[in-house]
């Protein structure tokens, strides 16, 4: 009778064991998503500041964060076979490089967005990203990017969070193979992301070095791909990272402007 009692009761002891472990993973994987998306947070922002008017920087970060959701679920669910392909870490290394040189050396004062063009008509092709040119007397008119349509805004916020989330999905998978925890994690990185690029959003007003300590934490993210695939044996500690990430903000944060007298939201936005 014990024995048919113990296990009638089985299933029940897994279950729990299950709720406990999924209790105790979350945190770690939310924290992780946390930790290695600060960096990302900031080049998100310094990306979509670009529009130069909140309303579109807004409507970038949310358009771009979602097609992100999409990309990184899919990243999620090829995991293992993505952690293994090389080419596409290469990809996503050089994408990361290119988009920190390009600021680093200037060209990000062209007009145009350089990224593929194949990402950005798939984009535009729902027909939900119009590309809008500032008129004249709008504040982004004859900024040196005055020119980046929203469309391609949008895709390189979804292309870079691919990018880094290379990192973030390696070292989720490290902690557990749960592939809906995995993937819970994802999704409230994502969330955590929208609300804190906002807020850097805001700060890339204030400090004026801010924008690029982001762009060189991209090219760290880049660099450190790129030194997994050349030396693979290599392996560098979590903690210098951390370090040289956290020396980067403390820099870009080193230095404070005067905070810009913004329009208010309803003032003008149409005229």
């Amino acid at each position: 009778m014990e024995a048919v009692s113990v296990e009638s009761l089985s299933p029940l002891i897994q279950q729990a064991d299950q709720w406990s472990e999924i209790v105790l993973l979350v945190p770690l994987l939310v924290g992780l998503e946390a930790v290695l998306s600060a960096d990302n947070a900031i080049a998100l922002a310094a990306i979509s500041r670009r529009l130069h008017d909140q309303a579109r920087q807004r409507q970038a970060l949310n358009l771009g964060l979602l097609l992100a959701l999409v990309f990184r679920m899919g990243l999620i669910a090829l995991a293992r076979w993505v952690l293994e392909f090389w080419p596409l870490q290469l990809l996503a290394s050089a994408y990361l490089l290119w988009l920190c040189g390009r600021h680093l050396l200037g060209q990000d004062e062209e007009a145009e967005d350089e990224i593929p063009e194949a990402s950005v008509a798939a984009v535009s092709a729902q027909g939900a990203i119009p590309t809008v040119h500032p008129l004249p007397g709008h504040p982004s008119h004859g900024h040196p990017h005055h020119g980046a349509s929203l469309a391609s805004i949008v895709a390189t916020l979804a292309l870079t969070d691919l990018a880094f989330s290379m990192d973030s999905v390696a070292a989720a998978v490290a902690v557990t193979d749960r592939l809906p925890l995995v993937m819970a994690g994802g999704v409230i990185g994502i969330i955590a992301l929208r609300l804190t690029a906002e807020l850097f959003l805001r700060w890339l007003e204030i400090f004026p070095h801010l924008e690029t300590a982001g762009y060189l934490a991209v090219g760290l993210v880049g660099l450190r791909l790129l030194l997994r695939l050349v030396l693979p044996a290599l392996e560098l500690p979590e903690w210098l990272l951390l370090l040289l990430v956290a020396s980067l903000f403390a820099w870009g944060f080193s230095i404070r402007g005067e905070a810009p007298v913004l329009p208010e939201q309803g003032d003008g936005g149409e005229a």
